[in-house]
């Protein structure tokens, strides 16, 4: 209904006009106005968004340059045959193939994509042509033969996937239970304040060409709080390098002199690698003196206390064979590659062993920081060179005859994480082959043993399958072979709780013990991704004796003293010390040494950090799925690959962890 105009008369009209009104709002106007200054608050937003665009372009070009640039730095300053061939092997082959059917069928798709055939709904008669017929023949046998294949293959990973996530699930709850009860392992009271009720130690330090840490370590041990008449050290040198031998020998020497009952061993034969070394220094006569023996590698460095907090623990419980302490890392802030080996280690110790050690009086030797009962290792059959897990297999050898085992989590002993991508790869390379020759070598004796059928399930299902064979197989299987080739077999697809939701559940749950972490739960997820392949190689070739199973390389170390030390390294790095040390003992072989020393300086040996093909085959598989993800549109499986793929060419490239100018 129309407004009625109102009309209004004044008196002296000469000095007035008339005016005639609309019943309207009386903000009509100022919203006129609006309307009139909307286009130009409009086109001032479109220009002020504009120059943002234009201001990100060029410097995501800038960075686009920046890093194809240390890329092609990076390619050209590396030599692609510098990795060892027996780390690619069959795996690597398998892998090229699937990268090279990728690519092929991702050209095909393309072509199909853009050419907007719907060739579902079409009577074969009705094909245009060969290509066409071709690819709706590929189609029909996709999903009739390669479908299904695939299908049952993911369903079986998922449900691996499934059961090792659940295993992870209940050990968390075991943690948080452990917290909550505020469980922890107690001692029996005993006034030992007359040195002759201390026990007898020995203390063991194995070390092979440890040139940056030997000197710190050696001195931790030597402060260790104990009197010194009832513990002997024992440094067991592996070194092939004869001045390492005399640097190492000299430091033993100048702390014999300050009163330590230390002495310094050297093999002529090296072999057996660490267990080699121990089992012969367990054989020495005066062996049978001590009842307990501690054990260091070469970067490790306790506390004074050390002893004081771990002894105690065997006092009244004869069926106690070891006490194992918790690692604590000065350099995990040094890079990426130590915050994320930070987060596993952490999920390791804090929830992995207190939980077994809390309600199963089991856990994997770590291999150093613990403290065995030397009747235990004699029961058990004393070290054995057959595996590269030494540490492993005297822990379930002694599990099986009875011993028990404690693990403290509120005792820490300082060591460092390697830094490079390279002793990385290498270190869990030997981690992951070794289990599986050991099961391979005990299943028949924990068959046949007098244990609990309990402890025999836990030590065969969980123990060895689900974490050291099952984890590795269907972390590669599933997300870096089935998910890519999903893309292009529709059929298959994988559901996004699969890839997206349970593995950052997962995540988060392995973070918790390193809530500073959190920050890096993404570039963590991919990086245990991109680490599969390693694993499952090094899994395949231990269970199978394949060439590089038995191969033992001693995990490069950088001498880092502790937190503060990060700022000095270059002056820890240097030789200074040593020379100022043997010029003061005015010895004979301190001179010689001193000579040899200041000739090795003249070499420069170049090194650079390598090219891995495996990872580099695996990121263009991924990054090709990824694309081909991008044309059915699929957002969750198109980030994950891209991101995956993205992680494996940084790992491929090595730009991760330490680099090498």
């Amino acid at each position: 209904m129309a407004p009625n105009p109102v009309v209004i008369t004044l008196e002296r009209p000469e000095n007035f006009s008339l005016i005639e009104m609309n019943d309207s709002s009386p903000l009509s106007k100022s919203h006129e106005k609006e309307k009139a200054t909307s286009p130009k608050r409009l086109t001032r937003v479109f220009l002020l968004k504009a120059q943002r665009v234009l201001t990100f372009v060029p410097w995501l070009a800038v960075k686009s340059f920046v890093i194809v640039g240390s890329v092609r730095k990076r390619i050209a300053s590396s030599d692609l045959n510098q990795e060892d061939p027996r780390y690619r092997g069959r795996l690597y082959k398998f892998i090229k193939v699937s990268l090279t059917i990728s690519v092929i069928a991702l050209l095909i798709e393309s072509v199909a994509f853009y050419n907007k055939w719907d060739l579902s709904l079409m009577n074969p008669w009705e094909v245009q042509n060969l290509v066409q017929w071709l690819y709706m023949t590929w189609m029909d046998f996709r999903a009739d033969y390669v479908a299904p294949l695939v299908v049952t293959l993911s369903r079986f990973c998922i449900l691996l996937f499934m059961i090792q996530s659940l295993d992870r699930l209940i050990q968390c709850l075991g943690c948080f239970w452990i917290k909550y009860k505020k469980l922890k392992p107690v001692i029996e009271e005993e006034d030992i304040e007359d040195g002759s009720n201390y026990p007898m130690v020995l203390v063991q330090m194995p070390m092979c060409n440890e040139r940056e840490v030997y000197e710190q370590s050696i001195g931790a041990v030597c402060q260790l709080d104990w009197p010194k008449d009832r513990f002997l050290i024992q440094v067991l040198d592996d070194s092939d390098n004869e001045l390492i031998q005399k640097l190492i020998r000299e430091e033993v020497m100048s702390w014999r002199e300050k009163g330590v009952n230390i002495i310094y061993r050297h093999r002529f034969i090296r072999t057996g690698y660490k267990a080699g070394n121990l089992k012969s220094a367990m054989a020495c006569d005066y062996v049978k003196d001590y009842e307990f023996v501690a054990i260091f590698d070469a970067d490790f460095q306790p506390n004074p206390d050390f002893l004081k907090l771990t002894i105690p623990h065997f006092r009244g419980k004869p069926d106690v064979g070891l006490v194992q302490a918790r690692w604590f890392f000065v350099n995990k802030d040094e890079n990426l590659l130590t915050r994320l080996q930070n987060i596993n280690l952490c999920f390791h110790f804090e929830v992995e062993q207190q939980v077994n050690g809390v309600f199963l009086n089991f856990f994997g030797f770590n291999g150093t920081a613990g403290v065995w009962r030397i009747k235990a290792l004699e029961d058990s059959g004393g070290w054995l060179e057959r595996t590269t897990v030494e540490d492993m297999d005297i822990a379930v050898r002694a599990h099986l005859n009875g011993w028990k085992f404690v693990f403290l989590n509120d005792v820490k002993v300082l060591c460092e994480l390697p830094e490079s991508y390279e002793a990385y790869k290498k270190q869990q390379h030997r981690w992951h082959s070794g289990p599986m020759q050991l099961f391979r070598l005990c299943l028949p004796a924990i068959l046949t043993s007098k244990i609990s059928v309990w402890k025999k399930t836990n030590l065969i299902f969980l123990f060895f399958l689900l974490r050291k064979l099952i984890l590795p197989f269907y972390s590669f299987t599933l997300f870096c072979i089935i998910l890519p080739l999903t893309m292009f077999i529709p059929e298959a697809e994988l559901p996004a709780w699969v890839i997206c939701y349970v593995p950052i559940i997962m995540s988060i749950l392995n973070i918790l013990p390193a809530p500073k972490s959190f920050p890096f739960l993404m570039p963590y997820l991919l990086f245990e991704n991109t680490m599969s392949v390693t694993k499952f190689n090094a899994m395949v070739s231990g269970l199978f004796q394949l060439g590089n199973a038995y191969e033992w390389v001693v995990t490069k170390k950088t001498g880092r003293a502790s937190e503060s030390d990060l700022l000095s390294l270059a002056e820890r790095e240097s030789r200074n010390l040593n020379e100022e040390k043997i010029q003061r003992r005015l010895s004979e072989s301190g001179l010689e040494t001193l000579i040899q020393l200041n000739e090795q300086k003249l070499p420069v040996v170049k090194k650079k950090n390598k090219i891995y093909r495996k990872e580099l085959a695996l990121a263009f598989l991924l990054l090709t799925a990824a694309t081909r993800s991008l044309l059915s549109k699929q957002g969750i499986h198109f980030y994950f690959l891209l991101f995956q793929g993205v992680s494996f060419l940084v790992m491929g490239l090595d730009l991760i962890g330490e680099q090498v100018s």
